[in-house]
């Protein structure tokens, strides 16, 4: 994969990965705008980021 590709590999789930991070960003208190989000610093990008992956780890765990 190139470097610096960002592509949905299922195109059918770009609108719940959007929600996901929206939804996210509410819980860590970010303010994520859909479009340009280039005033938000890689601290409050990266607390997105995170929130989502921690989301996803105990959903995870819970269907183990």
């Amino acid at each position: 994969m190139a470097r610096g590709s960002n592509r949905t590999l299922i195109p059918e789930a770009r609108e719940g990965l959007n929600r996901f991070k929206m939804e996210a960003a509410k819980e860590v208190g970010v303010n994520l705008t859909n479009g340009y989000n280039g005033n938000l610093t890689s601290r409050e990008n990266g607390s997105v980021g995170g929130q989502m992956v921690k989301k996803m780890v105990e959903q995870y765990e819970k269907n183990l």
